[in-house]
């Protein structure tokens, strides 16, 4: 139920603000509004204010401003400087952008508004690189705590700073789109000796920047100290006589660095469809205990895996991110910004084969992040509706017929030929527009069940 209302007050809220938006200017722009519609067909609720009517409509994915415009309908000749259609060329496009406008705004308020409540992330301190990754070629190791990170041929004083792992991922994402490397700026976990990292990005495709890069790159979970937690009891790690607390210090000799390299060193314990059994070197208090630990078999999505049936690893250091309210607004603008063109160039590359096709996210994914965000807490929701505003103004702002950016476009048209676009040409675009649409919709539903069944 708690995911049903964030997603429904998501939409509702971004929605509004959009139609807002094109409200607003189109009242100040001297047209008459005629209704303003949240949802689509049938009216559950209606109210008059002045010369608007305002509805709230059975289906409420998107709404509308109905303007008073002469291609709909006749005007009365005492109304028609009231048309949207009368209107200087600057006006009508104003108006039509003001709704991506108004939800590229609202984003950078979110977004800041987060930062003012203070978010708590997980600190950007490394586990292990996977092994023969670009990580791991570049030196990293775990431990290792990511301070800054600044372009590949970037002089020291370019270096962002980096406040936690969500950062490092974002700044990352940058670069392997970009096909550039990266300095990381790292010190160990006590912010001790600090040393300079070039990450090679250069080798991984756009295709391949997905929610999976970070493990592309060689770099997993956050840092976790290698230590056992709750156990099941009478599973394969109680039966070989491990105990919560204890501190894996090595597995068949091999030195045990963090808790990512451990959880990878179980699952892999399988051969030929068979546990393996392993040799656990532990530290328990003062002792140290050689035991024998033979996992069972689980299947994970067709693989079979190894599992010991307790917590491993303890939880990643957090950091609060919490800034000032002129701090804030910045961070605000800047994260809109950056999500913007990010969204562009992501699109962009799907559109010519360049990025995986699975990026595309639909109401199931946006209704299952809005309940997770939810949970966790204000301050990572307000991020979430940030990041989902700044999607849909940017979605809105493509030249595609039905869109905010297609009559963009005609306007465009309209202001280098000095005539508007013809009604059997609109009329093709339009078709050919909802073709577009409905086939981004169905792409879009199609991943959101894939992950829901864990096919992607």
């Amino acid at each position: 139920m708690s995911t049903l209302l964030a997603f429904l007050f998501t939409l509702a809220l971004l929605i509004v603000v959009h139609e807002y938006g094109h409200y607003r200017v189109a009242k100040a722009c001297g047209v008459k509004v005629l209704r303003f519609s949240v949802g689509f067909g049938r009216v559950v609720w209606r109210r008059q204010r002045g010369e608007t009517e305002f509805v709230l409509s059975a289906l409420p994915l998107g709404g509308y401003v109905r303007m008073l415009d002469e291609r709909e309908a006749p005007v009365d000749s005492a109304e028609r400087d009231r048309a949207f259609n009368r209107r200087p060329l600057w006006q009508r496009s104003a108006i039509v952008a003001a709704g991506p406008a108004a939800n590229l705004l609202l984003a950078v308020l979110l977004y800041a508004a987060s930062h003012w409540v203070g978010v708590e992330e997980p600190k950007a301190v490394l586990g292990a690189p996977v092994v023969g990754s670009a990580a791991e070629r570049a030196g990293l190791s775990a431990g290792d705590w990511v301070r800054a990170v600044s372009p590949g041929d970037a002089l020291p004083a370019e270096r962002r700073e980096v406040r936690s792992m969500s950062e490092l991922r974002w700044q990352l994402t940058e670069a392997a789109l970009r096909r550039e490397g990266v300095v990381l700026h790292v010190t160990d976990a006590d912010g001790r000796g600090e040393r300079s990292v070039r990450l090679a990005l250069g080798g991984i495709e756009a295709r391949d920047v997905d929610a999976a890069l970070m493990q592309r790159i060689g770099l997993g979970a956050p840092y976790g100290e290698p230590v056992l937690g709750t156990l099941v009891a009478g599973g394969p790690a109680d039966r070989a006589g491990l105990r919560e607390g204890d501190r894996v210090l090595a597995v068949d000799g091999l030195p045990v660095d963090d808790a990512g390299r451990l959880r990878e060193t179980i699952r892999a314990a399988v051969r030929e469809g068979r546990p393996v059994p392993m040799r656990w070197e532990v530290s328990r208090g003062a002792e140290r205990l050689e035991l024998e630990v033979t996992p069972h078999l689980a299947d994970d999505r067709g693989r079979s895996v190894a599992r010991i049936e307790a917590y491993v690893g303890t939880p990643p250091a957090l950091v609060t991110v919490r800034l000032g309210l002129v701090e804030g607004l910045a961070e605000g603008a800047r994260r809109t910004w950056e999500v913007s063109v990010l969204s562009l160039r992501m699109l962009g590359k799907m559109l010519i084969g360049e990025a995986s096709l699975k990026n595309l996210s639909g109401p199931l994914t946006i209704a299952d992040y809005a309940g997770q965000s939810a949970q966790l807490g204000v301050a990572y929701y307000l991020g979430f509706l940030a990041l989902v505003s700044v999607s849909l103004g940017v979605l809105n702002l493509l030249p595609l017929p039905m869109l905010d950016g297609g009559h963009l476009m005609y306007h465009l048209f309209e202001g280098v030929t000095g005539r508007p676009v013809s009604d059997a040409w609109l009329d093709r675009l339009q078709r050919g527009g909802l073709a577009i649409m409905l086939a981004m919709m169905s792409l879009a539903l199609y991943n959101d069940v894939a992950r829901l069944l864990g096919l992607h």
